[in-house]
């Protein structure tokens, strides 16, 4: 049975399209719409400097600490210490959260469309009211399905992706290219400038959120064990993925800049209308509540798959010792149970926020944004933190590295997503001129002190941490610095620990008086 598990390895083919499934949606299609032309330059341009430095370094991190748990946590904190590690991973979990209500907006909007009647239907989409009761419900069942367990949602994600992504993305382009041979009038003028106007700052605010587009790319690096010879094939997989997917952004983006003029965009609507207007466009209108049913479908199942997801990473750091007794709470089948009663409160009090926006619209960009600004945080500790390891841990084994012999080529790849990254954080400060976001004060306040917060808070926390707060049973794999002085540290353990505690008290040996000193020996 060994020997049939070790031949199954994934094809180049396979790991490619599972990185598109994993990363491509629709939703974010309209916000690059009205860039026309120019979008498929901000595509082209965040893959380059994001998308495949992000898959190719998680890559690495991800074979060298094949064995150990952590994740990001991990990945950062073997870099510059716990503290900024238990940051890394606390803001991969905080993103996932602020993300739910803006993914699931998009799924509000779904259903609305799927009744017939085009003005009623676009008057529910925008009824704030409407968006948020079905946001807190669709989370909430989620949450409530996830506490029962998940074995079965691997099917429905497979299904939900096919159905809800790839089918509907496939139909778009297939719709706009029937449209315009045979004489369709385009709303996009393809004569325009590739590169957009750098001298306008407003103008790249917006593309500022394709980053987030391709956000997860660096789930695809726990493969690269899978796979025969990763040294050869995964950059394979990688570029081959990313190609599909900035194929089916910017030709999805263009479907619905040819279909919608310009001054018509919506971001929460617009995916939605263009569908609709290219069925009536063909006399299938008849198509469109069933467009708006898989859209709705994908959004969901993509939800409950997610909804579990991140908030487990965290369960895991949180039970070496990170936080309270309270967090580590998990019902009769181990599913984090207190976690995902908090992460459904902040999901919770921010859809809330629908009350105080002008529109769904604004609340969408702005939460939107936010996730983008917290995210890239997480992005630039990883991206410097690979580099950072190639010295303090320069003879560890890497089964797949960037760059044969030096480290020439990290630093290239490495420092291209950390200033991509960076970038992209500045620029998403700045409100955009192409939406209405209400008061600039409310944009700015949100941005800067939601980050600010969000960021605090993990300190806090590491600061609080208490010896007590470390899970007996606990089975996570001391870091690099913490092995080099197990033998000093061994008979103090064992003088404090039961011998069923020993391992899990040596696993955390920092995780008392220690653990204050968070930056790593080289």
């Amino acid at each position: 049975m060994a020997n049939m598990k070790q031949a199954v390895k994934l094809g180049v083919f396979t790991l490619a399209i599972m990185n598109v499934t994993a990363v491509v949606s629709l939703r974010g299609l309209p916000a690059e719409a009205v860039y026309g032309l120019s979008s498929a330059f901000y595509y082209l341009f965040a893959a380059i400097v994001f998308l495949i430095p992000t898959s190719l370094v998680a890559a690495e991190l991800a074979a060298m600490f094949q064995d150990k748990q952590g994740g990001v946590f991990r990945w950062v904190g073997e870099a510059y210490g716990k503290r900024t590690g238990f940051l890394a991973i606390w803001l991969q979990w905080i993103e996932s959260t602020i993300w739910y209500p803006t993914v699931l907006t998009f799924g509000a909007v779904s259903i609305a469309f799927i009744g017939m009647n085009d003005k009623s239907d676009m008057a529910v989409a925008s009824n704030k009211y409407y968006t948020l009761a079905v946001v807190l419900i669709i989370y909430w069942l989620a949450t409530f399905i996830s506490l029962k367990g998940l074995g079965w949602v691997g099917k429905v994600a497979k299904v939900g992706g096919l159905v809800g992504t790839i089918i509907p993305a496939a139909l778009l382009i297939i719709l706009a290219a029937f449209y315009l041979m045979n004489g369709g009038q385009s709303n996009m003028s393809f004569d325009g400038n590739f590169i957009p106007d750098f001298t306008n700052f407003n103008n790249l605010v917006l593309a500022s959120g394709i980053f987030l587009f391709y956000a997860g790319m660096e789930m695809g690096g726990i493969h690269v064990k899978d796979m025969e010879n990763p040294s050869k094939n995964y950059p394979k997989a990688i570029f081959i993925g990313a190609l599909i997917t900035v194929i089916i952004f910017v030709l999805g983006t263009f479907s619905l800049g040819i279909i919608i003029p310009e001054k018509d965009i919506n971001l929460t609507q617009s995916l939605l209308v263009g569908f609709d207007n290219y069925f009536k466009y063909i006399h299938a209108s008849w198509l469109s509540p069933i467009i708006a049913i898989a859209l709705a479908f994908g959004v969901l199942a993509g939800v409950l798959t997610w909804v579990a997801g991140p908030s487990k990473g965290i369960y895991t750091v949180g039970k070496a010792g990170y936080l309270p007794p309270f967090f580590q709470k998990a019902n009769k089948i181990g599913v984090q149970k207190n976690i995902l009663y908090i992460q459904g409160a902040a999901v919770t009090v921010l859809s809330l926020l629908f009350v105080v926006m002008p529109s769904v619209q604004s609340f969408y960009q702005i939460l939107s944004q936010l996730t983008v600004v917290l995210y890239l945080i997480m992005y630039m500790l990883m991206f410097s933190g690979a580099i950072v390891l190639r010295y303090r841990m320069k003879k560890e084994g890497r089964p797949f590295r960037i760059g044969k012999k030096n480290n020439g080529l990290m630093w290239i790849v490495g420092g291209l997503g950390f200033l991509g990254s960076l970038l992209a954080f500045v620029l998403s400060f700045i409100p955009p001129s192409q939406i209405s976001t209400g008061s600039n004060t409310v944009w700015y306040a949100v941005l800067f002190i939601g980050t600010l917060v969000v960021v605090i808070i993990p300190f806090i926390i590491y600061a609080a941490k208490k010896p007590s707060w470390v899970d007996p049973n606990t089975e996570f794999e001391p870091f690099h610095w913490e092995e080099q002085a197990v033998p000093t540290a061994t008979p103090k353990v064992a003088a404090t620990a039961t011998p069923s505690t020993a391992s899990a008290t040596t696993t955390t040996a920092t995780a008392t008086e220690a653990d204050d000193k968070n930056t790593p020996k080289p």
